[in-house]
């Protein structure tokens, strides 16, 4: 059986698990105050061209997405996102959870529209009783989208350039960021991220790490006193080595994105396949999710070989389905599979 699921099937890149092999059995401090966690720490910094921000490493993406919020919001504020945003559908209501509620956008293949943020804010304010409401707080977004599409350079600029007219902080979930770098229609870089977005994470377990993520804020003193707020929400590791090795050495030699480019041109090769074949692509995605529409027999056909999602309900005579391929993903198997198709 070949899978084709998400892109977190897999434990490490090998390069990870030889790195915790060899350091095993060293005696570290904890929390992330060990020597690896600087070194990583210092290492990001770098490839943002931000030398005084702040790094911390979280557990997972739901703990960092919560935290994250939990900390840029006031109690009476909410979350702006796309209706799509992972936040909002596939989050089992971590957010609503900390108390912040979300408020929803149009979604266009998983972006956000400059004007639709612009849009909201103006309204609420222009309302007289918009102190019985939930005030838009922040804009949350995600790089690459729910659907695999990227934001370009200007449209990631026009968003912070409304955010930071209506003094609202803006955050970029980036738990498969290191695909949407590694893109061929990719107009930026990681030093772009840091310097348009207020706070963003780098995410490392879909992208070649075992587990965490690493929230990068350009500015320390957009998330004051973070560190407890981690711990309360449960995103902090005693054994924080564990996230500085393998952060280290993701952030070496440019491994975070190279290996993230071989899942995204696999995943190329995967579409080429499926249009050459006359299959409808759901979405323009040009990184590692594909999103195909298949006649209902088809899909059962090739459920028989690989394992991949349907994205939302069965239709009456076809589905959209979700291809994911990873930094693990081999040749092979994409050739195995294409055989099927």
């Amino acid at each position: 059986m070949l899978h084709f699921d998400t892109d977190y099937m897999e434990g490490a890149h090998p390069k990870i698990m030889q790195r915790l092999m060899e350091t095993n059995l060293e005696h570290t401090v904890g929390y992330g105050s060990d020597e690896y966690s600087k070194s990583a720490r210092q290492k990001i910094r770098e490839a943002c061209n931000a030398p005084d921000a702040l790094v911390q490493f979280l557990i997972g993406g739901t703990q960092t997405n919560a935290t994250v919020i939990d900390a840029l919001l006031h109690r009476h504020e909410g979350v702006l996102a796309a209706e799509t945003a992972h936040i909002n559908v596939h989050e089992s209501g971590a957010v609503e959870h900390s108390g912040h509620k979300v408020l929803t956008l149009p979604s266009y293949d998983g972006k956000v529209s400059a004007n639709d943020v612009r849009k909201f804010i103006d309204d609420f304010y222009a309302d007289e009783t918009y102190e019985h409401m939930v005030a838009p707080g922040m804009l949350y977004i995600t790089q690459p989208t729910e659907y695999g599409t990227i934001y370009s350079l200007k449209e990631l600029e026009e968003l912070s350039d409304i955010c930071h007219s209506h003094d609202i902080p803006l955050y970029l979930d980036g738990a498969r960021l290191g695909y949407a770098l590694a893109s061929d229609e990719a107009d930026f870089t990681l030093a772009d991220i840091a310097r348009v977005c207020d706070v963003f994470y780098i995410g490392g377990t879909k992208v070649g790490a075992m587990f965490g993520e690493a929230v990068v804020a350009k500015n320390p003193n957009t998330l004051k006193h973070f560190f407890p707020l981690v711990k309360q929400h449960g995103a902090l590791m005693a054994k924080g080595r564990m996230q500085g090795v393998q952060f280290e050495t993701l952030f070496t030699d440019n491994m975070y994105v190279d290996i993230a480019r071989h899942a995204v041109r696999l995943a190329q090769k995967l579409r080429k396949a499926f249009e050459d074949k006359g299959y409808k692509m759901a979405v323009n995605s040009p990184t590692n999710q594909q999103f195909v529409t298949l006649p209902n027999d088809v899909m059962d056909r090739l459920r028989q070989h690989a394992t991949f999602e349907q994205w939302g309900i069965r239709g009456e005579h076809e589905t959209t389905v979700r291809f994911v391929t990873s930094w693990a993903t081999t040749e092979e198997d994409v050739d195995a599979f294409i055989e099927k198709i």
